[in-house]
């Protein structure tokens, strides 16, 4: 199951480079949470990737990041008719800090 969802979110993490409507990143870190749960080889390829280096792996990146998905979101957040949708989007941008910080390592160590 976790690879599959990984497998997914990867290509849709591909499609949101040439698409501005989709976020790159959090599809990123969301195939390598998955990938870590289901196949070391998955996430050892993930990593070695140019893409995966390019969005999410060094620490300034990371901030850039983490700056923008703050901005989106809130932009999302404060827009967003349904209250119960205020709430997901919170908690997604909670998840996207805790992997971006915790569970992804840093190359430099």
């Amino acid at each position: 199951m976790y690879l599959s969802l990984g497998m997914v979110s990867l290509g849709l993490g591909i499609l949101g480079i040439p698409l501005p409507i989709l976020p790159t990143t959090p599809f990123l870190l969301l195939a390598i949470a998955c990938f870590t749960r289901s196949s070391k080889r998955f996430e050892k390829w993930l990593y070695n990737t140019k893409l995966y280096q390019t969005y999410v792996d060094c620490q300034r990146t990371k901030e850039k990041i983490i700056i923008q998905i703050y901005v989106l979101m809130g932009i999302s957040i404060v827009f967003a008719p349904i209250i119960w949708v205020k709430i997901v989007l919170f908690f997604l941008t909670l998840f996207i800090t805790y992997c971006l910080f915790k569970v992804i390592p840093d190359k430099d160590g």
